[in-house]
């Protein structure tokens, strides 16, 4: 017997395949949906995690700035504290500032140079005074110049010719000067004595 199928089987093929294709674009779109989501969660995780980083970051830096600030104060109070220390050393060293300088003064004054008078104005000292010729006022010069670990930088301010009298008959040309130097403080001094020695030590390079 033979069977014959009248159904419209093109339709119903025609409306498998139209299922198969929702089917799939609805798992499809659904798998989207779920990467989506999984993407946003991964996404919003990163973000927590960066935000977090973040916060410490700025924890952190709110220390060291903290901690910065308290190095700056402890280098201004370390600064005030050498500069007292300096102040202090300085005052006791100025008192024996007189000594030195009359010290120095003996040992530098050549024959023939005398002084009338000295004043003194913190480290700056002004000399007044006679000498037989104008050779000698250079002589005073260079030696304050070159031969005093206490006394710097000697100017002569002025130098005129005069006239003295020893007696009725005798009468002498000198040199009226005028001159400043400079007195250097004993820690300067003393470092300048510790340079001098350290460079007199130094290996010559030949």
């Amino acid at each position: 017997m033979i069977l014959i199928n009248l159904l419209p089987h093109r339709e119903a093929a025609r409306k498998r395949r139209r299922e198969a294709f929702y089917g799939t674009l609805g798992a499809a779109a659904v798998l989207g949906v779920l990467i989506a989501g999984l993407a946003f969660l991964w996404f919003e995780a990163q973000i927590s995690a960066q935000q977090d980083k973040n916060n410490f970051l700025k924890t952190e830096i709110a220390k060291l700035d903290t901690e910065i600030k308290e190095i700056s104060t402890l280098q201004q109070e370390i600064a005030a504290l050498r500069a007292r220390q300096q102040a202090v050393e300085d005052l006791q060293g100025d008192r024996n500032l007189p000594v030195h300088l009359l010290n120095e003064l003996v040992r530098q004054l050549p024959d023939g140079v005398y002084l009338t008078s000295m004043k003194q104005d913190n480290q700056t000292v002004t000399l007044q005074g006679m000498a037989q010729s104008n050779e000698r006022v250079s002589e005073l010069l260079r030696n304050l110049g070159n031969n005093s670990p206490w006394l710097v930088k000697p100017e002569l301010v002025e130098i005129t010719s005069a006239t003295v009298s020893l007696s009725q008959r005798d009468q002498r040309r000198v040199a009226n000067f005028t001159m400043r130097i400079g007195l250097k403080r004993p820690t300067d001094a003393q470092k300048a004595a510790a340079d001098k020695a350290l460079a007199a030590a130094a290996p010559v390079k030949g």
